[in-house]
């Protein structure tokens, strides 16, 4: 499933003339306005995965914004708190609202009166299926599949522009028995070299670990990668010597199904598994990969998406 640098190509393009010519700053590292053209490809990627989904995917879309009860259930704040978005705003009495502005027209900071709401930033699209799924009761025998996806952010502001702090995400998910969602997660790892010809996309998989906080995060990475729980594909954004994660493939064993109360009709905690297609990363490498216009890309390409 490994391979070397060597293996990998330089980027045709550079990330820099990508930036220059098809997204606009906005006064934020990591956070930008795209223009048409570049949603277009968007969208145009999103057919191409849409045209994949699973037989079974009951489609849901989910906005940027989950409650942070669920997020604090689900285990996040523990896990990534360095990632975590919080939604504040300015609340209490009119006049401590109206303080707040005059002390931002005097020169102050009007940040210094806000609250933390109900809401966070949602960091994924896969976690409010899980409630979605638990409140059904019983996992039927054949298991459930979902297609999720949603608008995600995550504090990593950065100027690299495949670590966008927002970016959107579209993942296929599989709720069932061990052995159902483990050879759902092998059988998308055994298919991604497919995908990624289909979009002239150079790569590898490898095993991986997600961004745990801490020295007991550490720990909690190599667990995951000695467990082989997660995998991922590398993709020459950038360069061949630092590819990109473009697409990941995790099996989360029984971590949702107990969160949750999921049982599988034997009563045991289900298993959870997704697939999930990083949908600006994945766009960005196909320009990275074939140029800045679209209609001068590889035809077998086009047709893939559809173009």
């Amino acid at each position: 499933m490994t391979a070397s640098p060597a293996d990998l190509h330089q980027p045709s393009t550079s990330t820099a003339e990508i930036l220059e010519r098809l997204f606009r700053p906005m006064g934020v590292d990591g956070v930008y306005s795209r223009t048409g053209a570049y949603e277009d490809a968007v969208d145009a990627l999103g057919g191409f995965i849409g045209r994949m989904r699973p037989t079974a995917a009951e489609v849901f879309r989910f906005p940027p914004v989950v409650s942070r009860a669920l997020i604090e259930k689900s285990g996040y704040l523990e896990s990534f708190p360095h990632l975590l978005g919080c939604v504040c705003a300015l609340g209490g009495s009119q006049q401590r609202v109206e303080a707040a502005v005059d002390r931002f027209a005097a020169g102050g900071a009007w940040t210094d009166s806000v609250d933390a709401s109900e809401l966070v930033l949602a960091p994924a699209a896969c976690y409010p299926v899980y409630p979605i799924a638990a409140a059904r009761g019983s996992t039927p025998p054949d298991g459930l599949v979902f297609d999720v996806a949603g608008d995600c952010f995550r504090r990593e502001p950065s100027r690299d522009l495949d670590r966008l702090q927002s970016f959107r995400m579209r993942e296929f998910v599989a709720i069932g028995t061990p052995e159902s969602v483990k050879d759902f997660r092998d059988r998308w790892i055994a298919r991604a070299p497919e995908i990624a010809g289909a979009l002239g996309l150079a790569h590898r998989i490898e095993a991986a670990s997600d961004p745990f906080f801490g020295r007991a995060g550490a720990m909690a990475g190599r667990v995951q990668v000695a467990q082989a729980l997660k995998f991922e594909m590398l993709v020459p954004i950038r360069s061949p010597e630092s590819p990109t994660a473009c697409m990941s493939f995790n099996y989360h064993r029984d971590h949702f199904g107990k969160i949750w109360s999921m049982k599988s009709e034997d009563r045991e905690p289900a298993h959870t598994a997704c697939v999930a297609f990083g949908v600006d990363r994945l766009a960005i490498a196909l320009f990275a990969a074939h140029g800045v216009e679209v209609r001068e890309w590889p035809a077998s390409v086009r047709a893939s998406l559809g173009l």
